[in-house]
């Protein structure tokens, strides 16, 4: 049980599961396939959207929470966000003249904490425009060679065009090198804003150094709890600062947002749509295991638990990495996730080549999340079966593969405008 004040000193009690009452993973009933979506963990079948919205939905969060991306952080704190008077930079004759580029600095009431820097383009003569928010993998100088985007100055992977090797500091050399992951010109053209900031200045991706936001949790003399906020976590906190931002943003339309995100920070972008009900619609991109990928997969070529929470730990809380052995006492698996979205449309797209991703196996998440948007009325929310290659289900549950491999390309981006184009508009 939690309790918080809010509005004018009016007591708010939401009742959640305590840690104290999840018991630890191995002690845990063993499920073979996808646990059902509108099972409590007592049993409890829930039948009505007020049930799920009061009981099931919020068990769920708790879940997540303790056994695979950590608290959310900061629940205990009232979040400001400052937006600094100065504009970094304006160009409104950007992107061959279709929209107005800018970078605006996002800064928090708590000054330890590190900002963000929103690189947002708008098309021009369309705002309030609906809007593709999300991170990106290596800073906004990256998708545009516009010499006025800020060059991160945290930490950041080698293997990024522009990069000192050694150092790991980005530089002049990366601008516009990867300009095809975020097509900033193609997506205004269609009538949508865009806004992408560097996961990295949010919390770097390395485990085991204490920097950007990792930096404001406790330091224990021994073992941190299992349940600490894992990387996926912040990340997907960061798109919700940047939402903070965005609804305040007489450009965008505050009710027409979609979170997007590729490969882990296609993790962070369901994440980030499941935690947050200002967004409107939820895009994952090729986000395999962690992320729209099944825990239990029948898919052999797919990642699995015990890889990816031992390559990348840091990116799941310590109780996920006690699951890589038996995925079975998982009490939840990833169609809980997007249920928890429900009744906002996600779309999991994905490639032929990737299998590590699991492109099958999310499709069958889709099918299982169904039960919790039927409860809203949606009696067909995801189509019979998985479509043929190239072709957009645009179902509430909207599925999309193409050919090729992992990555995002100016092709993916045109499915998701074709499904923001039906839900968005």
């Amino acid at each position: 049980m939690r309790l918080s004040l809010a509005g004018f000193g009016i007591l708010v009690m939401t009742v959640v599961a305590t840690p104290a009452a999840l018991p630890p993973p191995d002690k845990l009933p063993s499920v073979a396939e996808f646990p059902d979506v509108l099972a409590m963990r007592d049993g409890t079948k829930i039948t009505s959207k007020k049930d799920w919205e009061e009981k099931r939905r919020p068990e769920l969060k708790e879940l997540f929470q303790h056994y695979m991306y950590g608290r959310y952080p900061h629940l205990t704190e009232p979040v400001k966000v400052v937006v600094t008077e100065k504009v970094l930079f304006e160009d409104t004759q950007a992107l061959g003249g279709a929209g107005t580029l800018r970078e605006v600095e996002v800064s928090f009431s708590e000054s330890q904490w590190p900002k963000i820097y929103l690189l947002i383009a708008t098309p021009n003569g369309k705002v309030p425009a609906a809007c593709f928010v999300g991170p990106n993998f290596g800073g906004n100088h990256l998708l545009t060679s516009h010499e006025k985007v800020r060059i991160p100055t945290a930490w950041v992977p080698a293997n990024y065009p522009g990069v000192e090797k050694g150092t790991n500091k980005a530089t002049a050399a990366g601008r516009g090198k990867q300009a095809s992951t975020w097509p900033l010109q193609q997506i205004v053209e269609k009538g949508y804003a865009v806004a992408t900031f560097y996961c990295g200045d949010i919390q770097p991706d390395r485990p085991d150094v204490r920097e950007g936001m990792r930096a404001t949790l406790p330091v224990y003399k021994g073992d941190a709890p299992l349940d600490e906020t894992a990387t996926v976590m912040w990340w997907a906190w960061g798109c919700h600062r940047a939402v903070d931002f965005l609804v305040t943003d007489k450009s965008i339309d505050a009710k027409r947002l979609a979170v997007v995100g590729h490969s882990r920070l296609g993790k962070t972008a369901l994440l980030a749509g499941a935690f947050d009900d200002r967004i409107a619609v939820v895009i994952p991109h090729q986000s395999g295991c962690g992320g729209a990928g099944p825990s239990r997969s029948k898919n052999e070529k797919a990642e699995t638990v015990k890889r990816i929470t031992t390559a990348f730990p840091h990116w799941f809380c310590g109780h996920f990495r006690a699951f890589g052995s038996d995925t079975t006492k998982i009490p939840f698996d990833q169609h809980a996730l997007v249920a928890i979205c429900a009744p906002r449309p996600v779309l999991l797209t994905n490639a032929e080549d990737d299998q590590w991703a699991n492109p099958s196996g999310q499709f069958d998440v889709l099918t299982a999340a169904a039960p919790a948007y039927k409860l809203y009325g949606d009696t067909k929310p995801v189509a019979d079966k998985m479509p043929e290659q190239g072709k957009l289900s645009d179902d509430r549950l909207g599925y999309f593969i193409r050919a090729g491999k992992h990555s995002m390309t100016p092709d993916d981006w045109k499915a998701f405008t074709q499904f923001a184009d039906k839900w968005l508009k």
